[in-house]
């Protein structure tokens, strides 16, 4: 196995983005850290290996559509298997701005997983009605499971050290919310430390979110349920990272 130049491996999930996907491979390389990005195409039925691959992206390509959940652990166990120390999710939307991944990666000093909070007083990102009251609800419990304040826990842009890296290629569900949640959740169980530092979101370049009004109008009671899953649910000395 061939050691990695970079320390760093830059995950980007992608399902359907040749609009967007390329532009922020190429943002990110642009930073000149020298980190190293692998785009999991998962299952697109567009061009969004190609674009990846000619942005400059390693590509990891699924058959078949599994989620960000299944894109995330394939990524993660690139990263195991090629020797990365640390990895980090971008998502391909161009939402996550590049030029915050050194201060997403720095809670790592102090933590095996650090989450990028866009409710840390930085930047204007908003969310309304049942969606925000969710988003506290979800947050609160969560804290007391992290036993640290979080204020984003359904934040896709987290970085994740060596205990963490093991542990997301143990467990690292596919369900609704897993991916953010129980995967959250179940690293806490397992002895992980969380924490979070403030960035700020940006718009979606193209394209659609994948949740619309109706999504966002069940999203309280549909995430309520996946973390009171993720709460009960204690994770097999299989899926039990290193502590």
């Amino acid at each position: 196995m061939t050691r990695p130049a970079s320390s760093v491996l830059v995950i980007v999930p992608a399902w359907n983005e040749e609009q967007n996907v390329g532009t922020t491979v190429r943002e990110i390389l642009a930073t000149g850290r020298g980190y190293d990005v692998a785009v999991v195409d998962d299952g697109s039925m567009d061009a969004t290996a190609a674009v990846a691959r000619e942005a400059g992206a390693i590509v990891l390509s699924l058959p078949f559509n599994l989620g960000v959940g299944g894109a995330m652990r394939t990524g993660f166990t690139y990263a195991k298997r090629m020797g990365y120390e640390r990895a980090i999710q971008v998502d391909a939307d161009g939402q996550h701005n590049p030029a915050d991944i050194d201060r997403v990666l720095a809670g790592l000093e102090t933590a095996d997983i650090s989450i990028g909070a866009r409710f840390s007083d930085v930047g204007d990102y908003q969310v309304r009605g049942p969606r925000k009251w969710a988003m506290k609800l979800l947050a609160a419990i969560v804290s007391r499971v992290a036993k640290t304040r979080l204020t984003d826990v359904t934040s896709g842009f987290r970085a994740a050290g060596p205990r963490a890296i093991e542990q997301y290629v143990r467990y690292y569900p596919a369900e609704y919310l897993g991916d953010t949640l129980d995967s959250l959740v179940a690293a806490c169980h397992s002895g992980l430390t969380v924490t979070q530092v403030a960035v700020a979101m940006r718009p979606r370049a193209f394209g659609r979110p994948s949740q619309g009004a109706w999504g966002s109008t069940v999203y309280l009671l549909r995430s309520a349920f996946a973390l009171s899953l993720a709460i009960m649910r204690r994770p097999t000395g299989r899926e039990r990272g290193p502590v």
